[in-house]
């Protein structure tokens, strides 16, 4: 199994500045790079602190510079906010400015925040078919002279300036959850990215049975799979009982910024009260615990061995979660020198 890391810079208060976060993300990085991970990936959000990446191809030419091994990958390109032409070009830009290190994540997107001030009137299902529409056209730019004349896409005979470095492209993956996302993917050769958020095992089985599902509809073609998830390594269970409680305040605030109800000032969402996040069962410290790879490092490669077991080829460690940069530090280097070793 492959290991990487999933990272944003993220602005917790606004006394936080933005030129430490952009170092504790590299710092991250460099953890990665040196520990042996295959990637790290790093998202696409928009007005948002709580997960800042406009553009991820500059965050992740920031990273190719300051790391040598590292695969750099869009985790995810939202891509109805691209046309395809910019994006093959950019990625391809991309490609060739870190050595050809790139792979390109894409989705549909999800939060309506973001749809609503770059693409008001859009919604999730129309997102879905511009992306399903516009990703298979990258490998054709990339080769060049591509014409297309579709429904959301019109365009004449186009070729990417510059070309990628990689032969045919960067690697494309798709965020897929229901059975049509990861049918799209397999069927155009794209690697599957799935993200069971706190939804714990059943939820990762599910997601899996979907991919093989998915594979068996089309002569057995087997891309490769990645799970992304909110990881943990604690020092003890005092520790781990704490990561618990900084990740059910992270999902509370995930849930609030999802339902895009709630008053945003200066990229920050109001404030939650105690009672607020008091009241929100569903992500309590105690179903975090249950449901995403937080513990000890002997319990994280338990359930790690059952991901590797049911088909994974990539395990995500998600390291945004609110808890400050030397509790992430910590946990990332606990992950790489303890837990790593068990798959080598």
């Amino acid at each position: 199994m492959d290991f990487s890391l999933f990272a944003h810079m993220e602005r917790i208060t606004p006394e936080q500045d933005h030129c430490d976060l952009r170092e504790e993300l590299i710092e991250l990085a460099k953890i990665a790079d040196q520990g042996g991970m295959r990637s790290l990936w790093t998202g696409e959000h928009h007005g948002m602190e709580f997960t800042i990446a406009p553009n991820p191809f500059i965050s992740l030419v920031d990273l190719g510079y300051n790391t040598k091994n590292l695969r750099l990958g869009t985790g995810t390109i939202i891509a109805p906010f691209w046309h395809p032409i910019k994006l093959a070009g950019e990625a391809a830009a991309t490609d060739l400015i870190t050595g050809g290190r790139i792979e390109l994540g894409i989705a549909r997107g999800a939060y309506s925040y973001e749809y609503e001030r770059l693409v008001p009137g859009m919604d999730a299902w129309e997102a879905g078919q511009k992306m399903r529409e516009s990703i298979p056209l990258l490998r054709k730019l990339w080769e060049g002279d591509c014409e297309h004349n579709g429904e959301y896409y019109n365009f004449p005979k186009t070729s990417t300036a510059p070309k990628p470095l990689q032969k045919n492209g960067p690697p494309i993956w798709i965020a897929a959850r229901d059975i049509s996302s990861h049918k799209f993917g397999v069927e155009n050769g794209f690697n599957i990215q799935v993200t069971p958020l706190w939804m714990g095992l059943e939820e990762i089985e599910d997601l899996m049975r979907k991919f093989n599902e998915a594979c068996a509809s089309y002569n057995g073609k087997k891309p490769k799979i990645m799970l992304l998830h909110h990881t943990y390594v604690g020092l003890d269970q005092d520790d781990v009982d704490e990561a618990a409680k900084e990740l059910s305040k992270f999902y509370c605030y995930f849930g609030a910024w999802f339902q895009n109800k709630r008053p945003v000032q200066q990229g920050q969402i109001k404030a939650l009260s105690k009672e607020e996040l008091a009241a929100n069962k569903l992500m309590s410290p105690e179903n975090m615990q249950r449901d995403l790879t937080i513990g000890t490092s002997k319990s994280v490669i338990e359930q790690i061995k059952r991901y590797e077991k049911l088909g994974y080829d990539e395990y995500a460690f998600w390291i945004d979660s609110g808890m400050s940069f030397k509790r992430k530090k910590e946990s990332l280097e606990r992950f790489i020198n303890e837990v790593m070793p068990a798959f080598n």
